[in-house]
């Protein structure tokens, strides 16, 4: 049984964020996507500490505030370090990998060119934590 998340998206490229709402869409999830343009505007919403997301979709590349930068503060919170964040990007940088990995990830996805892989690879992603116990927690 897969439960509905609450994701709270960090993409500062909007057609990345079309794309993740038409994936889940096409899916037929019933996931609350909350979208943020960057780092500052996602701690503003995380701020309301009364509606937290069930887990993070991060981009690493974004202006203001980066993913790594984002990471640090997040993992810095006694509550929001426990929300799973999951980085989503084009990097394939070895050295953001692993540093992300040292800060506390739950997973580093590559963003795939073609849109039918993107969707496959999401769907996995998302199947995988509307499953997962440690929401409940």
């Amino acid at each position: 049984m897969e439960n509905s998340l609450k994701i709270l998206l960090i993409e500062d490229d909007m057609i990345e964020v079309m794309k993740m709402n038409r994936t889940v869409s096409s899916l037929k999830l019933n996931h609350e996507i909350v979208e943020a343009n960057d780092g500052e505007q996602a701690l503003k919403i995380l701020e309301k500490k009364d509606s937290l997301p069930d887990i993070i979709l991060l981009d690493l590349n974004m202006p203001k505030i980066n993913g790594i930068e984002f990471l640090k503060i997040l993992k810095n919170d006694e509550i929001l370090k426990y929300i799973p964040t999951i980085i989503l990007t084009t990097s394939n940088n070895q050295r953001d990998l692993l540093e992300c990995y040292k800060i506390g990830i739950a997973g580093y996805v590559l963003k795939p060119l073609k849109y039918e892989d993107y969707v496959s690879k999401i769907q996995k992603l998302l199947a995988y934590w509307s499953m997962n116990e440690f929401r409940k927690i």
